[in-house]
């Protein structure tokens, strides 16, 4: 792992109405680790890559990128080289797979940069190549997925957000997904921030780990550790 902090969370706290989404958050995001995010349903999970991407407002605390706070707008946050998958294959259905790719795009100007992205995100993802002018909807869920990962590549980002890139997947597919996660990591050496409920293939895959709970970062260190502390077991059966 490289010693450089891409990207970090201080002491975060995020409110909506009167619930306390994040109570003190703090995570960091090392160059080239891949970081899971654990923990029950409203632990605050999604909260902190929605915090990080500018779409939950942050009531105090800090987001650094590579150590200068800076306060999180999507567009910007794009810019500083951070890409954010949210949960439910949001990819767009009307329209076709490359017009899909050429969005997630927007922002490389250069017409010829853009179309060397594609092909490499199509390397990537071979199970694209043959649907690149299909449209979107009519994709298969694991295809919708890549499809969604890819689009999200297409920055070429040095932190790759991802928000349960596994929902309602086969498990089949899931293991694919996984796998292509592992493969974006090794390849592009892009850091990853994932949070996923489907923990066995999460920590196959993952260096470091948070445990969330309500708001609060519960526990963190290498996947083996926090099993044998028993600590996914105190916090999903509600010892914590």
């Amino acid at each position: 792992m490289n010693d450089e902090i891409l990207l970090q969370l201080k002491n975060v706290h995020v409110h909506f109405g009167g619930v306390k989404a994040l109570d003190g958050a703090s995570v960091s995001i090392h160059e080239g680790e891949i970081v899971a995010l654990m923990g029950p349903n409203g632990a605050g999970k999604s909260t902190i890559l929605k915090a990080i991407f500018g779409l939950a407002p942050i009531d105090s605390g800090e987001v650094l990128w590579q150590g200068h706070p800076f306060m999180p707008v999507s567009y910007e946050v794009v810019e500083r080289g951070v890409s954010f998958v949210p949960q439910g294959r949001r990819v767009f259905h009307h329209l076709t797979v490359l017009e899909n790719l050429e969005i997630g795009g927007f922002n490389v100007k250069n017409k010829v940069n853009r179309k060397e992205r594609i092909i490499d995100m199509l390397e990537l993802f071979p199970a694209l190549k043959g649907k690149l002018h299909a449209k979107s909807g009519t994709l298969s869920g694991g295809q919708q997925q890549m499809l969604a990962i890819a689009r999200g590549l297409m920055t070429d980002p040095k932190v790759l957000l991802l928000d349960e890139p596994s929902l309602g997947l086969a498990p089949k597919i899931v293991k694919e997904v996984f796998e292509k996660i592992k493969e974006i990591n090794d390849r592009k050496k892009t850091a990853i921030l994932v949070v996923e409920h489907n923990l066995k293939s999460l920590l196959e895959i993952t260096k470091r780990a948070y445990v969330l709970d309500k708001g609060k970062i519960y526990a963190e260190g290498i996947p083996k550790e926090l099993i044998d502390k028993k600590i996914l077991e105190k916090v999903f059966l509600g010892n914590s």
